[in-house]
């Protein structure tokens, strides 16, 4: 039974890239529940760890714990904020948004980004996006001591302000930060599956981050790790909404395989490996091509070469306030991960690196 509850108390947890330390402190909880080990490196990526065959491959499952965010840049004389996007924005979704502020003491402090109305906008201004130079937060305040009385100060993390929903029939749920909080919540929802099982393999199943800034949580991780086969867990753009016309994957058919994006390509043998699995399981599965990357991309290229996957689920309107996924995706995602692991024994890794 996948923990919904839990998806929630994640994607409504802050955390930016390089400020990911509340979404650490809820993954290492759950995952000191059901495992007697953890590693964790030093730019803060975590792990939990389950020892199956000693003598089989050390498989590395992560989602990644960073949401896109911004960060407070400037407090002007009148008691604005000017910020810096962290990851990839498109300005367009970003106006007239709620933000919440993190101060170094913990507090969240509520915002929205500001918005001229279009009565004191010039003709010319009408037509074009407002570049996020000219943006800023306002969170009520009408002066820059009144801001630092309120503890705010350059390097707060700002994050996107937006509840976790249940969308009409029950099917779909819309919230901040799916990306990649689904990837966290299916990482613990693995270990939880396989404890007390045996497994060909020893296990190490976590969260990397600052994957929104490029991939580098994932570079320390493998250092950290050394896996013989890496496994990307996240949520990749839906293509099945009006206006996209050569997009991939849908909501609500099953777990998405990435093909290709611009940090990886699988191995055939690997491409293989999943297909077979997914049949073999009666799993619904999809194909994938982005132009984004994963984590996958950076541990890939680690050591002398990690055969790698991206998978997981197709999302809605990512990188903005309000995401949308589907139940029954995230249920096929979790059946097909764990099978998956179940699998990979030493011979099944060497057909996917001959393959």
């Amino acid at each position: 039974m996948v923990q919904w509850k839990r998806f929630e108390e994640l994607t409504q947890t802050p955390g930016v890239p390089g400020d990911e330390g509340e979404v650490r402190r809820i993954l290492r909880r759950y995952i000191d529940q059901c495992t007697d080990k953890s590693v964790q490196d030093n730019l803060g990526s975590l792990f939990g760890v389950l020892r199956g065959d000693p003598d089989g491959p050390r498989v590395l499952v992560a989602g990644h714990m960073d949401e896109v965010g911004f960060i407070v840049t400037r407090v002007t004389d009148r008691g604005f904020l000017k910020f810096q996007p962290l990851g990839g924005w498109w300005s367009q979704v970003m106006m007239a948004q709620r933000v919440q502020i993190v101060t170094q003491s913990g507090r969240r402090i509520p915002g929205v980004i500001g918005s001229t109305p279009p009565h004191l906008l010039k003709e010319e201004s009408r037509k074009k996006p407002v570049d996020v130079s000219e943006m800023f937060i306002d969170i009520g305040a009408d002066s820059e001591d009144e801001v630092k009385q309120l503890g705010i100060v350059p390097g707060d993390s700002v994050t996107p302000s937006f509840p976790f929903i249940e969308m009409a029939g029950g099917r779909r749920l819309m919230s901040k930060a799916w990306d990649n909080r689904f990837g966290c919540g299916l990482a613990l929802e693995l270990l939880e599956d396989l404890k007390g099982i045996d497994h060909p393999n020893i296990l190490y199943s976590g969260a990397t981050v600052q994957e929104e800034v490029g991939l580098r949580g994932a570079v320390t991780a493998a250092n950290r790790v050394r896996p013989d086969v890496f496994f990307a867990v996240d949520a990749g753009p839906a293509g099945d909404t009006p206006g996209v016309t050569d997009g991939f994957g849908e909501l609500g058919k099953g777990v998405v395989i990435r093909l290709f994006d611009r940090s990886m390509i699988p191995l055939p043998g690997m491409r293989q490996f999943l297909i077979e699995t997914a049949e073999k399981e009666g799993i619904p599965y999809q194909f994938f091509v982005s132009q984004g990357g994963t984590d996958a991309g950076a541990v890939h290229r680690s050591g002398t070469g990690v055969p790698s996957a991206a998978v997981g689920i197709c999302a809605r309107y990512i990188h903005s306030h309000a995401t949308v996924v589907d139940k029954e995706d995230i249920e096929a995602a979790k059946r097909f991960l764990s099978a998956v692991v179940r699998r990979l024994d030493r011979e099944t890794l060497d057909a996917i690196r001959k393959g």
